[in-house]
């Protein structure tokens, strides 16, 4: 069982619009929820699910809205709560910002939405490119004796319409990967981890099926091949916009994948006993799976630094940054931020490549650098002046962060990583498409402490 009934509230608490779906939890309820909310919020106890009574509230904050779920069973919270999320989602791709304006501006479209999103508490629809084709923003205009309904919200794939025709078909995969690595003042690395996505932008007529092919190690061990040895191997990255997706002989490289999540159109069963992963893509942009992979991650940029603070007078900071990827590959839009003392002022910078910027409400230099070659040095150095009063309390000093792109690369560079093996596409009407594939690495919360 799902929710009894869907709220959307306002930061005071006050219902902006709401849909009774099972009538057994009063929509008066919904005034206990705030107070309980703030209550829970003193005590230190603030939970996802809240209790006043029989009546449970799962909620989840947005911008200046609450949405809230209301329910008297012993439920699927998790359902539940994708479900919120799934709106949310929905909401945001028809008004853009989902905040307590564009729901007091589209009240209309918002209950045509509530009523498809969700029936008699269950989910239903909550593909926005179907409901995008019969819930306009312009409104829905009856049309006596035609239903405009798709067929597409009764049929078993729901998140694709039929007739769907281009006259190039083709599929450009986008294997992103972001590296989380915090890195101690030592040298050592405390976590390193990559969390990765792999994001489809479809060109295809008709309803075609797609079969994807990854390195991934249960594949390799249900088939008997090594982490190393003959057969198809992964389609390196190479230094163009796009590769085209062709089988390659090389050597394998596997990877056990963790945390997966797929899209609802990949068949799980198959999945599960073959490791194919094999489905009926949504027309357009569409996430195909997220995933997670531990291992060992050389850091890509290596940060040095050196913080010299003088008492009333200065402080001096040196930074030297090191590209510690393969020299042929590029990471773009560098910025590391060095974090500096609150009472400083008066900054002077002198850099060898990039530009350096101080931004007191941050407290922190921001030294942007915008393509840095793998291989490559450079270095930056800072001047603050300090006030003549020393301040007592003694400041701590947060890590340095640094952001990247590097396009046309993958962490495999250093360590095994998922790569796409092969795209089959299978179309009865058995015309040609072209699957092109590109790698980007980028960095996700990357810090490297210097205390």
């Amino acid at each position: 069982m799902a929710a009894s009934a869907l709220f959307i509230l306002d930061l005071k608490g006050k219902p902006l619009i709401s849909r009774n779906y099972k009538g057994d939890v009063g929509l008066g309820e919904i005034e206990h929820f705030m107070g309980v909310l703030l209550q829970r919020e003193e005590e230190g106890t603030l939970t996802p699910v809240l209790t006043y009574g029989h009546v449970h509230f799962l909620w989840i904050k947005h911008a200046n809205l609450y949405l809230v779920a209301t329910t008297k069973k012993n439920g699927n919270a998790s359902l539940v709560f994708s479900f919120l999320y799934k709106v949310v989602e929905v909401f945001c791709e028809y008004f853009k910002e989902l905040e307590e304006e564009s729901i007091r501006d589209n009240f209309v479209i918002v209950y045509e939405l509530l009523d498809e999103l969700m029936d008699f508490g269950f989910p239903q629809t909550t593909d926005s490119k179907i409901l995008q084709e019969y819930i306009t923003q312009e409104g829905n205009k009856l049309d006596t004796g035609k239903s405009r309904v798709p067929t597409t919200v009764t049929n078993a794939v729901s998140w694709r319409s039929e007739g769907i025709r281009y006259k190039k078909n083709e599929v450009f995969i986008d294997v992103i990967e972001a590296v989380n690595l915090l890195v101690s003042a030592n040298g050592s690395v405390v976590l390193s981890e990559v969390v990765g996505t792999i994001k489809l932008k479809v060109f295809l007529s008709g309803m075609p099926e797609l079969r994807l092919g990854l390195n991934d190690r249960v594949l390799f061990e249900l088939t008997g091949r090594e982490c190393r040895g003959g057969g198809l191997g992964p389609v390196p990255p190479t230094p163009s916009l796009l590769s085209p997706l062709l089988p390659s002989r090389g050597k394998n490289k596997s990877v056990e994948l963790e945390d997966v999540k797929f899209h609802q159109c990949v068949r799980l069963s198959r999945f599960d006993n073959d490791r194919t992963i094999s489905f009926i893509p949504p027309d357009g942009d569409f996430e195909l799976m997220s995933y997670r992979l531990h291992t060992q991650v050389k850091p890509l940029i290596w940060i040095e630094s050196i913080i010299e603070k003088f008492s009333h007078s200065r402080v001096e900071i040196m930074v030297k940054a090191k590209g510690q990827f393969k020299k042929q590959s590029v990471a773009n839009g560098v910025e590391i931020s060095v974090p500096v003392p609150s009472d400083a002022d008066s900054p002077k910078f002198k850099t060898t490549v990039g530009s350096a910027r101080y931004l007191p409400e941050r407290n922190v230099v921001i030294w942007s650098i915008k393509s840095f070659p793998g291989g490559e040095e450079h270095l930056m150095r800072a001047h603050f002046g300090l006030p003549s009063v020393e301040k007592e309390e003694e400041e701590g000093r947060p890590p340095i962060a640094v952001r990247f792109e590097i396009p046309y690369f993958t962490v495999s560079g250093i360590r095994c990583a998922p790569q796409v093996r092969y795209m089959k596409i299978i179309e009865k009407s058995g015309y040609q498409a072209l699957p092109w594939v590109r790698y980007i690495t980028q960095s996700g919360d990357y810090q490297i402490r210097t205390s």
